[in-house]
């Protein structure tokens, strides 16, 4: 018997889980986003941010936004890129969040593993990010691998010219990273690495880490959790990502779910909280589905 529309509501609030950081204009979603989107929703995602990844290539993660009612989008240059577009000004960021669907700045930050930028040009483009961030009052979404102690002591810096909202989004970093950054009033989340074997530390960081400060995301098309690893990641899946951190941390599913849910919506506070189960063409169910 389906459930009536208050049933259906109770269970949507009990239930909602957001995926904080995909990259829903990749290729790998070309053929069918309306379905992956709509898979998300049918397990209960309420709402998804695409992350931009190159300034010169916002346009096409803004459609994607405007096009699909769950989704929002942020507007940054990734460290990867950061030598691309060295002209980017924080102004130029700030000009594009007036649009209602850029909820976040970045992703910006570091990255010392691959070195595909300049160390110089990555740290120049994390600090006009962070400059946005500041400006805007929007999240800043911060990558940061391999690159622990440089992303402390540039936070710590631009803290001390002025506070700015910010989540460490795909966190593998160490203990004393995720400690100094909720020092600062930050957020961590965390993927489907979180879901690996080989990750007990990262799972030790996360079940030390204040409730208030946690996230969860999928990084889809990458970091399938361990029931799909080798496959594409999609959104849905943050829910695998969600049972193993309510397992780490000692509590039940749901109150991940309402926890982290909660956690987005403070930090993304530009994105709209659902009004209602009626946004939800399924009633939602906390299991990914089938691969």
């Amino acid at each position: 018997m389906p459930l009536n529309s208050q049933e259906n509501k109770k269970l949507t609030e009990k239930l909602t889980l957001v995926d904080s950081h995909c990259h829903l204009d990749f290729p790998d979603f070309a053929a069918e986003l309306d379905a992956v989107v709509e898979r998300a929703r049918g397990v209960g995602i309420a709402r998804l941010v695409t992350i931009s990844t190159r300034v010169a290539r916002h346009a096409a993660v803004l459609a994607i936004a405007e096009r699909c009612a769950d989704v929002y989008c942020s507007v940054g240059t990734h460290p990867h890129y950061a030598h691309e577009e060295p002209d980017v000004t924080a102004a130029d960021l700030v000009a594009r969040t007036r649009h209602p669907k850029v909820v976040a700045i970045g992703e910006a930050g570091l990255d010392y593993h691959y070195d595909n930028s300049p160390r110089d040009a990555q740290e120049r483009g994390f600090r006009t990010h962070i400059a946005a961030a500041r400006a805007s009052g929007l999240p800043l979404v911060i990558h940061s691998r391999e690159a622990d102690a440089d992303t402390a002591r540039i936070l710590e810096e631009e803290m001390g010219q002025g506070a700015f909202p910010a989540v460490l989004h795909c966190f593998t970093g160490g203990a004393d990273l995720a400690r100094r950054a909720v020092a600062l009033g930050h957020f961590i989340s965390f993927t489907g690495i979180l879901t690996f074997k080989n990750s007990n530390a990262l799972r030790a960081i996360a079940a030390a880490l204040p409730a208030d400060r946690i996230l969860v995301e999928t990084d889809a098309p990458y970091l399938a959790p361990g029931r799909f690893r080798g496959k594409r990641n999609e959104p849905a899946y943050v829910v695998e990502t969600a049972k193993v951190l309510a397992e780490t941390r000692g509590v039940a599913l749901e109150e991940i779910a309402r926890q982290t849910s909660e956690n987005f919506f403070r930090l993304f506070g530009k994105v709209p909280r659902p009004a209602s189960a009626d946004e939800f063409d399924h009633p939602p169910k906390l299991d990914a589905p089938a691969a």
